[in-house]
Parts: structure tokens; sequence; C-alpha cells
């Protein structure tokens, strides 16, 4: 009887957090279109990354979807383009870890782009091993941090131009466990046995707000905005890359999974940072849920963001680009 009772309390535990997590998950209300604005969503032919394309393909937005893997791009574009009936959907690659495939993107945006209203630097991975880059950043880093860094200051000409226009950085709640250590930005201090995967991820996501922090303050004035947000727990395939890590966490999803958010829902909060009216005034914020909500106390540091922007920017060779 009492395993009965254990059980049945278990099961009604399991269900009522199941019903806050759907309640609570926030959904973009506005019915904005973006008809004649241009827009750019980073890796989006998978996860939250492609429903955030689909949706903002179906408002009417000229879309550019730029993805590393060419053949998941085109594929993307195609479905998109099936789902929503708007042909103005577009394929261009780009490969975050090569500044050079950067630059590229970015140079080839500002000859052939007369626009552009949005930028949703959505891509990202986490698990990369200790290895470093073409360009001898540190892979995670680059992917998630530097590479947006670059692409993000390439384009703010074109989108200061195109004005009111929006910057939207997917980053995680992850940041709340950075460690971040400016003299060891890119792991110059690490060994492969002193390497963690959490911790670099993590402090990736905390570049990716901080970034925003001093952003705001540099884009005072422009008419462009910038703000960050946490998707929440969603199973993606953000890990693929890493045999090990994704068999891990498949296994791991395996059971969350019920709690977790789809796709469809973790795209959310970066649609509502992209169209919603009533933000096109707000900046240098942090949300969740379709709501501003306050960072680590450390994501809120605008010197140690100004310190991190003139290390950034060092690194990626910026002045030079």
């Amino acid at each position: 009887m009492f395993l009965v009772t254990l059980l049945i309390i278990n099961v009604i535990f399991a269900f009522v957090v199941w019903v806050y997590c759907k309640l609570t998950s926030g959904v973009c209300s506005s019915s904005r279109h973006l008809v004649g604005k241009t827009v750019i969503v980073t890796g989006a032919n998978a996860g939250i990354g492609y429903e955030t394309a689909k949706d903002l393909a179906a408002r009417g937005a000229r879309l550019i979807l730029a993805c590393r893997n060419e053949t998941r791009g085109r594929a993307a574009k195609d479905q998109i383009t099936a789902a929503t009936g708007n042909s103005d959907v577009h394929y261009q690659h780009l490969d975050l870890a090569s500044l050079k495939s950067v630059r590229s993107f970015a140079d080839n945006i500002l000859k052939n782009e007369q626009r552009l209203d949005v930028l949703v630097n959505n891509a990202g991975c986490y698990g990369s091993n200790f290895e470093k880059t073409e360009d001898g950043l540190l892979l995670e880093m680059q992917s998630n941090h530097f590479g947006p860094f670059l692409l993000t200051n390439l384009l703010l000409p074109l989108l200061k131009s195109s004005a009111p226009s929006r910057i939207v950085n997917v980053s995680s709640v992850a940041h709340m466990g950075a460690v971040i250590d400016l003299d060891n930005l890119n792991a110059e201090k690490e060994t492969k046995k002193t390497y963690s995967k959490m911790t670099v991820y993590c402090n990736t996501k905390m570049c990716n707000i901080l970034m925003t922090v001093e952003l705001e303050r540099r884009l005072k004035g422009t008419g462009v905005t910038v703000n960050a947000l946490h998707p929440g727990i969603i199973a993606t395939g953000i890990s693929s890359h890493d045999r090990l890590m994704s068999s891990l966490m498949s296994t791991s999803l395996f059971f969350l999974k019920p709690y977790c958010k789809t796709p469809w829902e973790g795209a959310q909060t970066t649609i509502h940072l992209a169209v919603a009216p009533e933000l096109s005034g707000t900046s240098g914020r942090y949300f969740r849920d379709c709501r501003e909500v306050k960072p680590s106390k450390q994501a809120q540091d605008t010197e140690m963001a100004r310190k991190l922007w003139e290390e950034s920017e060092r690194l990626v060779k910026l002045k030079t680009a």
C-alpha cells in the first residue's frame, strides 16, 4: 500500500511540474508583419533557429538563413518556403568557427542587401573538445562568442542605416555558472586535463550577455537595439558534433523531455524580441519566457563588459577587418 501511495504522489508531482512548465512557457503574442524587412538568422537549419526563421518568414520577411552546413541549410530554406509560402527565403554559407567565413559572409551582405532590420545571433554549440580553430581561437569560444561578435560588428553599418533595427543574442541561463578570466579567455592557461567543457559553455553564454550590455552602450542614439535571452531547456542537437556528449545528452533528455520545451516553444522569446512593438526602445536587457528578468550579477558588470569587448576586438583583429 505504501509503494502504491508513493507512486501516486510521484505521478501527481510529475504532472504538476509538467503543467507548471507549460503554463510558464512564454509565447510571443505579437502579430506584427515583416513585409519589406530583411532578417538574418544564424544556425537556422534546425532547432529553435529553424522555428525562429520559419515564424519570421511567415510574417513576410526577406529571410537569410546563415548556416554552416550547406545541405541542411538549403533543405531548411525549401521547407520554410513550402511551409510559409514565402519565396524570399535564401541560404548563405556562414561558419562562425572561421573568421574568414564571417568576413566573407558580412562582405556579401553589405554589398548585396539594401537593408538589415533584424540580426538573430542564434547559432551555438556545446561540448567541443579542447581544440583551436584556424584562427588560433578556442573552438567553442569562437563559435559561440568571437564569431557572432565579429559578425555583429561588421554588419553594424547596415543595421544603423536601416534603423530602427534589432539585434537578438541567444544566450542561456547557463551563464550563471560562468567563471570569466579575461587573461584566460582563449584558454591560454588550460591543458586537455584542466579543460572543462561545461565551464567554457557557461563562459560563452556569459559573453553573449556582456556583449549585449556593452553594445547597448555603444549604440545609444543610433536606433539599433540589442537584447539577450534564455530560450529554455530544449531537446535540440546543440551537442551533436560530440558523439559522447550527444549520447549523454540524449539519455538525460529521455527522462527530462516531458519537462523540456519543444523547439517551437523555445523560439518564442527570440521571436518576441525580434518583432514585439512594445520593445522598440528596449535595449541591453535579458529575457526569459517573453519577459524581462535579471541575469546574474556578473552579467550586469559594465566594466567587465567593456573589458571583454576590448579583448574580443583584439582577438578577432576587428580593427583590421
